[in-house]
C-alpha cells in the first residue's frame, strides 16, 4: 500500500457527525470543507430541514459528500461502534472532558489509527471508527451530547468571541486533521512511546497518557455503556449506591471508562470479573 492509499484509508475513518441542524446551506458548506480534507463521511442527525438547492449550491463541487450523507435521528446508535469520539465544543459544561487543540486531536486520532494498522497486519483486526460530533447553529452540544465524547475540541480564538459558525468550525478542524494526517504520511510515523496530552482543569490538572502500544484493539462506546451499566449493578447489589445517589454516577464512571482507555482485552477481563462477583453475591444471599 502506498503512502497515498494509506493517508486515504486512514481518513477514510474519520466520521463527521452534525447534530440538529438548522440551515440547509450549512450544510452544503460543511460537504464543500469536508471534501477538501479529503473527509468524504458526513451524518447528520435530526436536521430540522432536509438537504436542499441551497444545500447543493454551498457545496459546490462536493455534492458526492451530500449524496452519500446518512441522515439519522439517534446519535448513540450512530457512534455505538465507535472506539474515540470528539466533540467540538466552546466551552465545556456539567463535568468537564480533556481539552485538546484541533492539532492535538488530529495527533490522537494518528496514533489510535496506525497502532490499528501495525496490528491489522499480523491479526483480522480493520481500522476503529473515529467520530467528531458538531453541535447546533445556536446552542452547539448538549451537556447529554458532550459527555459522550473522550475530549472535546476547542479551537483558539478570541476569547471575547470565540464562537464560530458550524460549517467554519468543520472547515478549521478537517484542516487541521487533513495537515496532521499528510505530514504523518510523508515523514517518519509517531514514535511508538506512551505520550502525554495534560489538559489543566480549573482546580485539578489531570494528565492524560495517549497510549500507542495496544496489544488489542479498543473498545467501543456501546461496550464502555454497556461496562458502565454492569458496574451500576453490581454496586446496587452491594448497597453503595441508591436511587437518588446515581444523578451523576453514570456520567463519572463513563468517562473513568474513557479516560482508562481500555482495550478488548481489558474490556473482557472486568466483564468477567463483575459477573464473578455478582454471582458471589446471589450464592451468598
Amino acid at each position: 500500500m502506498t503512502q497515498t492509499d494509506r493517508l486515504a484509508a486512514c481518513l477514510a475513518q474519520i466520521h463527521t457527525i452534525m447534530i440538529g441542524t438548522t440551515l440547509p446551506a450549512n450544510i452544503g458548506s460543511a460537504a464543500r470543507a469536508l471534501h477538501t480534507m479529503g473527509l468524504d463521511n458526513l451524518t447528520i442527525i435530526n436536521p430540522r430541514l432536509p438537504i436542499d438547492q441551497s444545500s447543493i449550491a454551498n457545496a459546490a463541487g462536493a455534492t458526492c459528500v451530500l449524496d452519500n450523507a446518512v441522515i439519522a435521528d439517534d446519535l448513540t446508535s450512530i457512534i455505538n461502534d465507535c472506539s474515540l469520539v470528539f466533540a467540538a465544543s466552546a466551552r465545556s459544561r456539567q463535568l468537564p472532558r480533556p481539552v485538546v487543540t484541533p492539532s492535538m486531536a488530529a495527533d490522537i486520532a494518528i496514533t489510535r489509527l496506525l497502532t490499528a494498522e501495525s496490528l491489522a497486519t499480523t491479526q483480522a483486526h480493520s481500522l476503529p471508527k473515529i467520530a467528531i460530533l458538531f453541535g447546533r447553529e445556536d446552542r452547539g452540544l448538549t451537556n447529554e451530547e458532550l459527555a459522550l465524547a473522550h475530549y472535546h475540541i476547542q479551537i483558539p480564538a478570541n476569547p471575547a468571541y470565540p464562537v464560530l459558525n458550524v460549517a467554519s468550525a468543520i472547515q478549521v478542524i478537517a484542516a487541521c486533521f487533513y495537515e496532521r494526517f499528510s505530514a504523518q504520511f510523508a515523514h517518519s510515523p509517531i514514535s511508538s512511546t506512551k505520550q502525554t496530552q495534560g489538559v489543566a482543569q480549573t482546580q485539578y490538572p489531570l494528565e492524560l497518557v495517549v497510549r500507542s502500544d495496544w496489544d488489542a484493539p479498543a473498545i467501543t462506546h456501546q461496550q464502555a455503556d454497556e461496562l458502565t451499566t454492569a458496574l451500576i449493578a453490581l454496586m446496587e447489589q452491594l448497597d453503595l449506591v441508591r436511587d437518588d445517589k446515581l444523578t451523576q454516577l453514570t456520567n463519572r464512571l463513563l468517562r473513568l471508562n474513557q479516560r482508562l482507555q481500555l482495550d478488548q482485552k481489558e474490556y473482557a477481563l472486568m466483564r468477567a470479573l463483575i459477573a464473578k462477583i455478582s454471582t458471589a453475591i446471589k450464592t451468598a444471599t
